[in-house]
């Protein structure tokens, strides 16, 4: 399948906003995009405008490295990523759109004891909650990703593994692309170079939001920004527990031998997959200083250069070519807060980190069942925000894969 001769489906781009919509939503990346393609197309909501400040998949639908995968470390998330994994291998079908899914498998490398048992710990808990990822030794380690150096360069040994065998990859521009014109074609106003300076109150509720062209009139308001959600939370009255730090990416030029799997260390904080370009798609940690920059440094790029490179040695022979960041909305538990705040009118998915490409089909899928229907469904109902109210947190940093 290329990448580069086939066609995606057109979007019907609208004249002009209407002044008064059953939902409006913020934010044109891939989570404001699924939910109008599924109010659309499960529930029939089709009087919804997307708006985005920029263009569609501008913000970090655009800047992320594009995993999809379900090896988290507890039952909500396990079995929530799980569905949105099984999505993604139907979406080329169902909106026939290419957007060069390719199964992979990630391997998690553990080089210390203490990860050993956390790998075995989180093996089991994915088999229990319906993720197939299993324990391979250095040796099967070796078999499967044959660039692997197993001493780690004398430094961070490989003592095991867990792979994740239904890990993948897709093109982040094209998701975005594919929701955008399945919502679209069915009347859905996608609008762009619109941002949302405010919201409209009527007393306690929430009844709209305000743009540089005008107030638009909302039945529901949903905010699915990336980055800078606790400023839009504030025109509500809501204060998030979110803080936002950068997230460092790079590629490298093209490796000619084949490098199947997606491979990453928790413990050393970096990851690493090949594009369908061929190029090395190398990510790491998010920066620990909270900030809105998208700007990579030459610290954070040194730092992870140097990791990866310990694991993997022919990465020394390639050259970087492009470095980026993308911003990340860090909940205090690192898990996605989806659902209501308290405020009428208004809702919120957002939270993500790191984790939100790979949860676009199942959050867009939440998010609209909750629009149409009033209730949360089983798999968001835990991701809700008055968790933290009840001390229901959802401790998952270890999943992060990068943290």
């Amino acid at each position: 399948m290329s990448a580069y001769t086939d066609t995606l489906p057109a979007i019907r781009w609208p004249d002009a906003p209407k002044s008064a919509y059953d939902v409006v939503i913020v934010g044109g990346g891939g989570h404001g995009l699924s939910t109008a393609y599924y109010l659309a197309t499960r529930h029939g909501i089709t009087n919804v405008a997307v708006l985005e400040a920029d263009y569609i998949a501008s913000g970090n639908t655009g800047r992320n490295t594009t995993i999809i995968r379900a090896n988290y470390g507890i039952p909500e998330a396990i079995r929530f990523y799980q569905h949105s994994l099984e999505m993604y291998q139907a979406l080329e079908d169902e909106t026939g759109a290419e957007i060069l899914h390719q199964t992979k498998g990630i391997f998690w490398v553990a080089h210390t004891e203490m990860a050993m048992r956390t790998e075995r710990a989180r093996a089991l808990m994915n088999t229990a909650c319906g993720a197939k990822t299993f324990m391979v030794s250095p040796v099967e380690l070796k078999e499967l990703v044959p660039q692997v150096d197993l001493t780690g360069g004398g430094r961070y040994p490989v003592l095991g593994a867990s792979h994740h065998v239904e890990a993948a990859t897709a093109r982040h521009d094209r998701v975005a692309w594919a929701y955008a014109a399945g919502a679209s074609q069915r009347g859905v106003h996608v609008l762009q170079h619109t941002p949302v300076t405010g919201l409209l109150r009527d007393g306690d509720r929430v009844v709209g939001v305000e743009t540089p062209n005008g107030p638009i009139a909302a039945g529901v308001v949903l905010s699915a920004v990336g980055g800078r959600i606790t400023r839009m939370a504030a025109h509500a009255g809501v204060r998030l527990p979110v803080r936002t730090h950068p997230l460092h990416a790079f590629v490298t030029n093209d490796y000619a031998q084949g490098f199947g799997p997606i491979l990453a260390s928790t413990e050393l904080a970096c990851y690493v997959s090949q594009t369908e370009r061929g190029q090395m798609l190398i990510g790491a940690e998010f920066d620990s200083q909270p900030s809105y920059s998208r700007q990579s440094s030459f610290a954070a790029l040194r730092s992870y250069s140097y990791k990866i490179t310990r694991l993997l040695p022919f990465l020394r022979d390639l050259r970087i070519l492009r470095t980026w960041a993308g911003i990340c909305d860090i909940s205090a538990d690192y898990s996605p807060i989806m659902g209501a705040t308290g405020v009428d009118g208004f809702l919120v998915t957002t939270g993500w980190g790191t984790w939100g490409f790979k949860a676009i089909p199942a959050g867009g899928e939440g998010m609209a069942e909750l629009i149409a229907t009033g209730k949360p469904s089983a798999l968001i109902a835990p991701f809700g925000l008055d968790r933290f109210r009840r001390d229901h947190v959802l401790a998952d940093q270890g999943s992060a894969g990068t943290r």
